[in-house]
């Protein structure tokens, strides 16, 4: 390299540019260019910003199309096997409030150590929905949190668990668990994928739960406006004034009228 008069060398001028801060989660995910037209992808990579989005709405479209919560729950675990590259089985749980734990699953592999994780109340998709963080295992395998669990995940082909809580308001707490294949699990951009798609589902969920709870409340009041008809031999609008009235000197509200009304109506039957 040249030097000057001096024995000095020239100073060499950087690029103008400005260098930005490296992007963590979500804006990882959702800023990276979409892969070249034709190009075939390397690996498990996760999707590009509209492809999440399509995945999103499809997904939005499948569950509140559903007939019932049951059919949302089996919709949402066949939606992502297809959805996260890799994942030959996804099983959802749902713990609710002193009930029985609820339990549906799509894929062809890991359903015997679905089937001991719920029978032993231990396994990463129950302690994902106890805990209500993410759990992932490497190798179930090798994994001395379940040692249960080795056996039947070698014997199905199964190595790997991504476990994402699945919070349902005024519902139930669960999770969605994951399996694949090898072992090491989800990389990063596509468990990225899977936590939005889970996320997604959550909020559905427990706006189809309330759309259930309100369809409820207004059999319950519907049954209790006949018996007063019938009981009365009132018309229809001063049934409904004769439930509201009541339940406002007692101080409850509409439903929890009618369901006294309903069940002493049977007792007198």
């Amino acid at each position: 390299m040249p030097v000057d008069g001096h024995g000095n060398m020239p100073r060499v001028s950087a690029p103008n540019r400005r260098i930005s801060a490296p992007k963590r989660g979500p804006a990882r995910l959702l800023s990276r260019p979409a892969r070249a037209r034709g190009a075939r992808a390397t690996g498990l990579s996760g999707p590009h910003a509209v492809e999440l989005a399509g995945l999103l709405h499809e997904l939005s479209v499948r569950l509140l199309n559903a007939k019932s919560f049951t059919s949302d729950l089996e919709h949402l675990a066949e939606f992502l096997v297809g959805a996260v590259p890799g994942t030959v089985r996804c099983s959802v749980a749902l713990i609710g409030e002193g009930g029985p734990l609820t339990c549906t699953a799509a894929g062809p592999s890991g359903e015997g150590v679905d089937e001991i994780q719920y029978a032993s109340s231990a396994g990463p998709g129950l302690d994902a929905a106890r805990t209500r963080s993410l759990v992932t295992v490497a190798d179930l395998t090798r994994d001395g949190r379940w040692p249960e669990l080795a056996e039947p995940a070698r014997a199905a082909g199964v190595r790997s668990v991504a476990a994402v809580p699945l919070d349902v308001p005024r519902a139930e707490v669960g999770a969605v668990s994951l399996y694949l294949p090898p072992p090491g699990g989800l990389g990063p951009d596509l468990l990225l994928t899977a936590m939005a798609l889970v996320n997604q589902a959550e909020v559905l969920l427990g706006e189809l739960r309330r759309r259930d709870g309100m369809s409820t409340d207004a059999a319950t009041v519907d049954r209790a406006v006949g018996v007063i008809i019938a009981q009365r031999g009132c018309g229809v609008r001063e049934a409904y004034d004769v439930l509201g009235e009541t339940a406002q000197r007692l101080g409850l509200d509409r439903r929890a009228v009618a369901d006294r009304l309903i069940k002493a109506a049977a007792r007198n039957a």
